[in-house]
């Protein structure tokens, strides 16, 4: 109608602008191009974790294709997150890049990495999306308060940013990590969410023990470790480094107790299985039979459980065997000594580092109070969430970063519903 007012475009607020923050701005303006899409970072800095994820090459996801399968690699989470998954998976992630010339590869542990084996592939990807989407990015302009403007028609709200200045956004969404300072938990807590404390995950263990002095960068590929004392079990390689014990295997261990290990101030008794999934038993009879078999040979250069040398002349020695010991000089008792040093080694954990690929932590907001579906909230209508602020954290391997493409995705497309 001649003279009518232009309708205000919607304002859409994304607060980090991490993996999950990128993903939902872009997939709201994409979805809603006539919508007013702003991405704001606290620092000075955008994808900080895409950067430095797999060594630099950025683990962007883990090739498991099966909602139900996939959901199982998430301490916590793994429930909620079983529904988005079929909405929003690897398959989807694949395309996704895909369709904006970025392909993934597959490494055998089920890895997928950019083929250029380079993170600033997927960061100049997403950027690059978020611009030709519209997307408006603000750094150093982080998200202080969000406030419901009261009896406002359209539901909107009055935002503070962190130097001081105010806008208004119809919706809001958090996405800004789930560490102790993050202000989305502050911000949701003031909205009337339940926050459960955060606690570092994905960590290495700090030992100190003669058996692995000087081993710093020797693997065992296929071991067991253990708590003891809780019911928590990991497999997989163990490294030796200059702090004690990291790999895959600790990793995931450190994951599913992030909580337990927390409560017990990172002082706990640690127990390797070097030759899993061999037992104490087993492992003493195959020890056995190579006495019998090769009297003559020395225990030190015959390594019957396929160890790397060095752990195993430490394991050895640790049996108090001495070097040059031919089998035939070996008693059953230091037999049984040896087997346990290989199957059931103990050690006393003093502390943890976090892993320099990743920090993630366990916490965040509860997901009771979320609709998974949109990743709107229950207790305030216009605000949703999305990434790690939520209390969601996958273990290693690809698995973090997919549940933050997988809530943002569908934080983004639920905003520019109207």
């Amino acid at each position: 109608m001649p003279g009518a007012a232009m309708a205000e475009p919607r304002q859409i607020l994304v607060a980090g602008a991490g993996a999950a923050g990128f993903f939902a701005a872009i997939a709201c303006a994409e979805a809603d191009p006539e919508a007013q899409v702003s991405l704001h970072e606290a620092t000075a800095h955008l994808l900080a974790k895409v950067r430095v994820s797999g060594g630099g090459r950025c683990n962007v996801t883990h090739a498991c294709f099966d909602a139900r399968e996939l959901a199982k690699n998430f301490p916590r989470g793994s429930r909620e997150l079983i529904g988005p998954f079929h909405r929003f998976g690897p398959s989807e992630t694949v395309a996704w890049f895909r369709d904006r010339g970025v392909e993934l590869k597959t490494e055998a542990d089920g890895r997928m990495f950019p083929v250029t084996d380079d993170s600033a592939t997927i960061v100049d990807c997403l950027t690059r999306a978020a611009s030709d989407a519209g997307v408006r990015l603000f750094l150093r302009s982080g998200i202080r308060t969000v406030s419901p403007i009261p009896e406002d028609p359209r539901g909107r709200f009055d935002v503070t940013l962190s130097n001081g200045t105010g806008t208004r956004a119809d919706r809001v969404l958090i996405a800004t990590g789930g560490g102790r300072s993050s202000a989305g938990l502050s911000i949701a807590a003031a909205l009337g969410h339940t926050i459960a404390p955060p606690v570092p995950s994905l960590f290495t263990f700090h030992i100190d023990d003669p058996r692995l002095k000087g081993l710093e960068g020797v693997c065992a590929v296929a071991a067991g470790a253990s708590v003891r004392g809780l019911r928590l079990h990991e497999t997989g390689p163990v490294l030796v480094t200059h702090w004690g014990l990291s790999g895959p295997a600790i990793l995931k261990l450190s994951a599913w107790g992030a909580r337990e290990l927390h409560e017990a101030g990172y002082q706990f008794t640690l127990v390797v299985n070097w030759a899993d999934p061999k037992t104490t038993e087993r492992a003493a009879a195959e020890l056995e039979a190579d006495r019998d078999a090769h009297p003559r040979r020395q225990v030190s250069t015959t390594n019957p459980f396929g160890l790397p040398s060095r752990l195993w002349d430490r394991l050895v020695s640790a049996a108090a065997i001495a070097a040059g010991t031919p089998w035939a000089g070996v008693s059953k008792e230091r037999l049984r000594a040896l087997a346990l040093q290989a199957t059931a080694s103990e050690f006393a954990v003093t502390g943890k580092s976090m892993n320099k690929e990743e920090f993630v932590t366990c916490g965040g907001v509860r997901l009771g109070e979320v609709d998974m579906a949109t990743m709107e909230s229950r207790r305030c209508p216009g605000l949703y969430f999305a990434g790690e602020v939520l209390d969601i954290d996958g273990i290693t391997g690809g698995y973090n970063f997919q549940s933050a493409w997988t809530t943002g995705w569908q934080a983004g497309r639920a905003m520019a519903r109207r």
